[in-house]
């Protein structure tokens, strides 16, 4: 059973990847895989369990990434909402201690 089922976490695995700039073969490496498993993950040949993705996402620094992907923030809204709160809150906040 998989944890978010609209998912494609073999798409997940490979652009993690690909972010790192890693190869399967590097990637089999660290996860003590083979680069057959690792290419069966991203095909999704072969359900990744919590676990594996968890190390998967660490091998390739992408927790920030997986954090966004798995509870629906979408990245780019919330950084222009940021973007035009940001100041607003900022020169508020210096106001309110002057």
């Amino acid at each position: 059973m998989k944890l978010f089922p609209s998912i494609d976490y073999g798409k997940l695995l490979q652009k993690f990847r690909k972010d790192a700039d890693m190869t399967q073969e590097e990637v089999a490496d660290q996860l003590e895989m083979t680069q057959s498993h690792i290419s069966k993950y991203e095909l999704g040949r072969k359900v990744v369990d919590i676990e594996t993705f968890m190390r998967w996402v660490q091998v390739t620094n992408s927790e920030a990434q997986a954090a966004f992907v798995l509870f629906g923030i979408d990245l780019v809204n919330t950084a222009s909402q940021m973007m035009t709160t940001v100041p607003m809150f900022i020169g508020g906040m210096f106001t309110w201690i002057l």
